[in-house]
């Protein structure tokens, strides 16, 4: 048997003790290589989705995350992206059953996002506003993000447990605070939108925002969108969730 058949079996037996244990190996120390990687993975993916895992009995979301630890082909070895893999996991591969809450792939993703701004690292592209110019191209910050939900995943917990969607659609941002702290914030649908659109990272200027609102919200009053988008976008540019788009020295 090659190193490599080797290797897999190893593998293989870790992620599903039901197959045969690997060559020159007993079930003793095969169960404590077991039990520190499946640890390492159920820690990961608590410490990243508390709430989720909050509305589980603990036997319930062990069996899950055996079935993630046993079924997924995790493509990466980063810590951090494991949360990322359990939620393609959900997506992707995983029949919800009768434990499984309704909105769990929504509160999944909301979590998950939650992590993705709190290690989200600045960069030198994007400049700080104070006071946003005619001519400033405005794109999203890094370090932020813009999500619509059905349910109303920041008040999910055990207390609070909605078996039908919100009535109307939930937009938020989420964004790191200039303490690094994550915060989120709740949207009317034209803001979200708008900050939709500055996530492309190609820089919008003031004039073109405006034109974007008149043709995309027709209900709404020309005046109201011409008068009402600087205080909005420099509301957004005070807290940290819009910069200006920079120039690159080559």
């Amino acid at each position: 048997m090659s190193f490599q058949q080797i290797q897999s079996s190893f593998i293989d037996y870790i992620r599903d003790p039901s197959r045969s244990l690997p060559v020159d190996t007993d079930a003793r120390h095969m169960k404590v290589y077991r039990e520190l990687f499946f640890n390492n993975i159920e820690g990961l993916v608590g410490n990243a989705m508390p709430v989720l895992k909050s509305l589980y009995e603990e036997s319930d979301w062990l069996a899950l995350i055996q079935k993630f630890f046993t079924e997924h082909d995790c493509r990466t070895p980063v810590f951090v992206e494991i949360a990322g893999e359990f939620l393609d996991f959900l997506v992707n591969e995983y029949e919800p059953g009768e434990l499984d809450p309704p909105f769990m792939l929504e509160l999944a993703h909301y979590e998950y996002l939650e992590l993705r701004v709190a290690v989200a690292r600045d960069n030198a592209v994007c400049e700080h506003l104070d006071i946003i110019c005619a001519d400033d191209k405005l794109v999203l910050s890094p370090l932020a993000r813009v999500a619509q939900y059905a349910f109303e995943v920041q008040h999910i917990g055990p207390d609070y447990r909605p078996t039908e969607p919100a009535s109307r659609p939930q937009y938020f941002c989420i964004y790191q605070n200039e303490e690094q702290e994550v915060e989120f914030l709740s949207l009317t649908s034209l803001t979200a939108q708008v900050l939709s659109i500055l996530a492309d990272g190609q820089g919008w200027c003031l004039d073109d925002l405006v034109d974007w609102c008149k043709i995309n919200f027709p209900a709404l009053d020309a005046s109201s969108i011409e008068q009402g988008i600087l205080p909005l976008l420099t509301q957004m540019a005070q807290k940290g969730i819009i910069r200006k788009l920079g120039s690159v020295d080559l």
